[in-house]
């Protein structure tokens, strides 16, 4: 069909964590705004990623506890899971958060919102393809791109004729896996590895590197993998997998690794080795934007691509691929683009929580950076059976850890691998913001018996 052109001052491509916000404020400052999205209101976050696997997190958490009902005096009769229900509750909340931010899209009188592919058609120029098959063309001075990415397909020879999940379709399952075979031991492959075990699954992770969660301290990624092996996965690390092929119903996955060649057996493969981003297809070479050799763009602190007027924000342009990151990029676009500001990306605190059980929370420096990079630093680390309301919950795993600078004891990085790791991390996020000393938490009065009590102790270990 013939093409329509529509003129605005800004269009943003993806309805990620960053994009949304943008164009509401965009459009509260008085600029006509296109948002352009090929699937569903939200991004990966609301869709795949955050809120549903944290909500089956959530229900894999109750079943660990109803068949640890034992260990604290409560009698309970056999525990069972129903996928079918699990995947209800998490469509019902992904459903409610997506339409939430697309009834405030279309409810905007400064946003047009247009579903379909976006792709450039020159400096300035974005033709949507719409599902009727109607082609728009969409003009302005201003181009976000906020494509997202997408899971990578391992280089594994065979992988392309044997049923392979990802993270996506792995939630959409109607029944328990007998056998979850994981390749990967990142954060995606971890979590899910967890969950499914604790819904009833055996499970069989495979990771190439030597230990799990490679941006981690070795004795956090230790202990990461203890809690994974006390929780009855079986752990295939420094192993690669060579091959896989359908076999009864399931698949045969070769795996070379410090035992030689070895065979894995399972019902179900998740492939959770990494991610992809969304630039194929975006015509980037007619609007001459650039990409890297993994396809992804670079941008500078400012977020700007090499074109003049066009930025890239969140997972696509290969920066920390966490949702509060993506919307921090939104921050600093809304800060230089309508407030006047000079907002960049130099120096900024890039916390995470990887959701297993009990979580890691990280912020900061790492022992091993502070090492690369010749800081003098002092290291305070204590286990979580030392932590008086852990043990009180039956849940003492894991351990406490923070770097803190030699010369003005500010504290430059913290990890916390325990009962609600990322909640004790946030808090100590707020003193690195303030540049407390971390004698102002060793000598704090915190309420007992909480956790954040446990402050206390761990900086006490560095007198």
């Amino acid at each position: 069909m013939t093409a329509t052109t529509s003129r605005y001052d800004a269009i943003i491509i993806g309805t990620g964590q960053g994009g949304v916000p943008l164009a509401h404020a965009l459009a509260g400052a008085g600029k006509r705004t296109a948002i352009v999205e090929k699937e569903h209101v939200g991004g990966s976050c609301i869709n795949e990623g955050c809120t549903p696997t944290k909500t089956m997190a959530a229900s894999a958490r109750v079943a660990y506890l109803a068949r640890r009902a034992a260990d604290y005096g409560v009698e309970t009769g056999g525990v069972g899971v129903r996928m079918e229900k699990v995947r209800e509750r998490k469509r019902a909340i992904v459903e409610q958060f997506r339409d939430g931010g697309r009834k405030r899209l279309e409810t905007n009188e400064g946003v047009d919102l247009v579903f379909g592919h976006a792709e450039f058609s020159g400096p300035g120029m974005v033709q949507v393809r719409e599902s009727g098959g109607h082609t728009r063309e969409l003009e302005a001075e201003w181009i976000v791109i906020n494509t997202g990415g997408r899971p990578a397909v391992p280089a594994v020879a065979g992988i392309e004729r044997v049923p392979m999940l990802t993270n996506r379709t792995i939630m959409e399952l109607d029944r328990v896996p007998d056998h979850l075979v994981v390749i990967g031991g990142g954060y995606i492959g971890v979590e899910f590895a967890q969950m499914f075990r604790r819904f009833g699954s055996a499970v069989t992770l495979v990771h190439t590197h030597e230990r799990l969660l490679a941006r981690e301290d070795q004795d956090v990624a230790e202990e990461v993998a203890k809690i994974l092996g006390e929780d009855g996965i079986r752990l295939h690390l420094g192993s690669r997998p060579r091959k896989v092929e359908a076999q009864d119903g399931g698949i045969l996955l070769e795996v070379d690794g410090p035992r030689g060649t070895e065979r894995v057996e399972g019902t179900h493969l998740l492939a959770a080795a990494g991610r992809t981003p969304n630039t194929d297809g975006l015509g980037l070479e007619r609007a001459g934007v650039t990409m890297d050799k993994r396809g992804f763009i670079p941008v500078n602190e400012r977020l700007e691509t090499n074109v003049a007027g066009i930025w890239a924000i969140g997972d696509v342009n290969g920066g920390p691929a966490f949702t509060h990151i993506s919307y921090d990029d939104f921050r600093i676009l809304r800060a230089n683009l309508l407030e006047g500001g000079k907002a960049t990306t130099t120096g900024r605190l890039v916390p995470y929580t990887v959701f297993m059980d009990p979580q890691l929370g990280r912020v900061g420096m790492s022992e091993t950076e502070a090492a690369r990079g010749g800081r003098q630093v002092r290291v305070a680390k204590m286990p979580m059976s030392r932590v008086a309301r852990a043990l009180e919950m039956d849940e003492p795993r894991g351990l406490m850890k923070a770097v803190v600078d030699a010369e003005s004891s500010q504290i430059l990085g913290v990890a916390v691998l325990g009962v609600e790791g990322g909640e004790i991390m946030s808090a100590l996020q707020v003193a690195m913001m303030a540049k407390l000393p971390y004698q102002q938490l060793r000598d704090g009065i915190f309420a007992h018996p909480t956790l954040a009590e446990s402050l206390n102790n761990l900086f006490a270990a560095l007198d």
